[in-house]
């Protein structure tokens, strides 16, 4: 009797704090085997994937885009190398709308950009920077964008996200897809309350790779992060496409990239690359021709669609307060139009929105660090040396200095 007494109040004891407390949900991963992966873009520039294979990486995912007109310079050559190793590719995209509009406007660059190749892992969706939309409108281009890809590239897609923003801002049919979190210095990701399980955790941003130069991010992926099929995505029907008497012939110039040239034909990379068949789309030489889409409208900005904004990229060192000092506002005003909860914790390769009306709109100011030429500089960001020169009003583009800031 005492046993089954002591039980009773177990039991009694217990229950209402289960009331009060709730269920205690479980956040792992999807499926127990896990590979081990990476994921990089321009700022790692050139990478040695026969070492990154060795070290015992299984999963390149790379940036393919940004916006509705940026093509990341090294999407190809990390493509190509990635796969020629072995490796299984993912790819992935930046957005930046501001509209449903936009949205699918960016959808059909991203599948546009990533034409004719074949990944083997779901696309992902990259939105983290979001200005003073409000969640609702957050969600809503989100959901749009997937959909999307989804439909253009007949590829499934997954979401990637900080488990701030998984917790706090996505939410609704967007956990319907799996999740790719990104938290540091954990043992393990913490549980957001929206999804059960994630298929891909990037779990530093400190990462040292074998074939790599400098930080790379470190992840882990499950089963549930590779494709049901791995076949070639097409190119979307809307996508311009040559026809006759709609072509013309221009001359590269030194300094030209494909990415430039792709801007301002109003056309995509992967297109210049089908209409003139060019084998390296790294490798295009100055007096050369070069066919592109005429009686277009030009596209007119850099890389991102933020329009009257400027974005900087957050270096090693960098400070909310010390960035503000630099552009005449306040850490306070950089953390609200970017969505920051916490002023004192940025990230290296963070992207700022800065809200400013300084002169230098539209434009990457970029902080220059030891061991930068503009050559490298301009490789990272798909720029020529001479747009760099002519907009920093730079006379020696053989003296630059650690500390000087860029547009780009």
């Amino acid at each position: 009797m005492k046993k089954v007494r002591w039980f009773i109040c177990l039991i009694v004891f217990i229950f209402p704090m289960y009331i009060l407390v709730g269920p205690v949900y479980a956040f792992g991963p999807s499926s127990p085997t896990i590979y081990q992966g990476i994921d990089v873009s321009g700022w790692q520039e050139n990478i040695n994937y026969t070492q990154v294979a060795e070290s015992g990486i299984q999963i390149v995912y790379m940036k393919a885009s940004e916006g509705s007109n940026f093509v990341d310079p090294y999407f190809e050559q990390n493509y190509t190398n990635a796969k020629a190793n072995g490796l299984k590719v993912g790819f992935y995209h930046y957005l930046t709308a501001r509209s449903q509009q936009e949205a699918v406007v960016e959808a059909n660059f991203f599948v546009s950009t990533i034409a004719g190749k074949m990944p083997d892992c779901r696309l992902a969706m990259d939105f983290e920077s979001f200005g003073s939309l409000s969640i609702e409108e957050i969600n809503q281009i989100g959901l749009t964008f997937v959909r999307t890809v989804e439909n253009l590239s007949g590829k499934e897609v997954v979401i990637y996200s900080d488990t701030s923003n998984a917790s706090s801002v996505f939410g609704g049919e967007l956990t319907s897809y799996p999740l790719w979190v990104a938290q540091y210095e954990v043992e393990e990701p913490t549980p957001n309350g929206n999804w059960d399980s994630w298929v891909g955790w990037q779990y530093t941003d400190l990462g040292e790779i074998e074939g790599i130069n400098g930080y790379v991010d470190r992840d882990e992926f499950t089963e549930e992060i590779f494709l049901n099929t791995s076949s070639e995505i097409p190119l979307p029907e809307n996508t311009n496409k040559p026809t006759a008497g709609k072509t013309m012939e221009i001359i590269i110039q030194r300094g030209d990239t494909l990415t430039e040239l792709a801007i301002k034909y109003n056309t995509t990379v992967a297109r210049l690359v089908e209409m003139n068949n060019i084998a390296n789309p790294n490798l295009i030489y100055a007096g050369a021709t070069l066919i592109v889409p005429s009686g277009e409208t030009a596209m007119d900005s850099d890389g991102n669609s933020t329009s009257g904004q400027t974005i900087y990229i957050v270096q090693r060192g960098d400070t909310l307060d010390q960035i503000a000092a630099e552009f005449g506002t306040t850490a306070i005003a950089i953390a609200k139009e970017n969505n920051i909860r916490n002023i004192n914790l940025i990230y290296v390769g963070q992207r700022l929105i800065i809200p400013t009306n300084r002169y230098d709109l539209n434009h990457i100011i970029y902080k220059i660090q030891y061991g930068d030429t503009l050559y490298s500089i301009s490789r990272r960001y798909g720029v020529s040396i001479a747009t760099i020169v002519r907009l920093n009003r730079i006379k020696n583009p053989n003296l630059i200095y650690a500390g000087q800031t860029l547009r780009i």
